[in-house]
């Protein structure tokens, strides 16, 4: 089954899921959508899966320098719109496994999600 880590390179939680992967020998694909940039298809298919609120990283930088007028009439498209145009707004990482994408770094929950191969 396929694995892709989808993130930013110097992300410290990034880091730490690779770390995890490597040594409990997962093979990975990572993609850094600051500098690989994101399918609007994808950046879609995220959003259905896991929610526009879940993905949008309010505790970043990125998010903090955005005018209180913006943060204060946030909806989907408004977010999508803003995630679209920054990546650095989406948490991370987002590991996607075959069809499925999970949100986030865990020692806990990577075990569960690898538990099966």
């Amino acid at each position: 089954m396929s694995t892709t880590l989808f993130g930013i390179s110097n992300c410290d939680t990034i880091k730490k899921a690779k770390k995890w992967l490597e040594a409990n020998a997962h093979s990975y694909t990572f993609h850094d959508y600051r500098k690989q940039g994101l399918d609007s298809q994808w950046l879609e298919c995220a959003e259905q899966q896991l929610g526009w609120e879940t993905m949008l990283n309010k505790r970043g930088t990125t998010f903090r320098q955005l005018d209180a007028e913006v943060k204060e009439n946030l909806d989907r498209d408004s977010a999508m719109a803003l995630m679209s145009e920054q990546p650095a707004m989406i948490k991370r990482p987002i590991l996607v496994r075959g069809s499925k994408m999970y949100i986030g770094f865990k020692d806990s929950t990577y075990e569960e999600i690898f538990a099966n191969e």
